[in-house]
């Protein structure tokens, strides 16, 4: 018996909107230079890590989705930092995607995102201010 990679894993079927949406609630648009992907080391795109904004409410949402063993329960993490903060985040062992919102009302954001592919934490972000607003 074959058994399949976990690169080779069933495609997310959550957006990073519907994930920002799902926990949150709110309609979430996608912001310049808010997409990272998160690659491991042998070049395999474990991850993608979003930075959303809700325009009704000025908060910042980041979704980590993941990109393997989609459907099973592994580790994956969504960080926020707003200026004059630390970093938030919301780690834990999920199917499809970790998300964190914060206010970030008249500050700028850092964010990024982490997978576990096999033992090894793997994670891309942006970790200079931007967004600012």
């Amino acid at each position: 018996m074959t058994l399949a990679s976990p690169a080779q894993a069933a495609t997310n079927p959550f957006t990073a909107a519907q994930a920002c949406n799902n926990d949150f609630g709110g309609s979430w648009a996608h912001v310049s230079d808010g997409h990272r992907s998160i690659t491991a080391s042998d070049g395999t795109k474990v991850g993608d890590v979003y930075l959303m904004y809700n325009s009704a409410t000025a908060y910042n949402c980041v979704a980590t989705l993941k990109r393997v063993m989609v459907g099973s329960t592994t580790g994956v993490k969504a960080e926020l930092r707003v200026e004059g903060g630390s970093w938030v985040g919301d780690p834990g062992n999920y199917k499809y995607y970790a998300a964190i919102q914060r206010s970030a009302r008249d500050k700028c954001v850092m964010y990024r995102g982490n997978v576990l592919y096999f033992t090894m934490w793997q994670s891309a972000g942006r970790l200079s201010w931007g967004n600012c607003g």
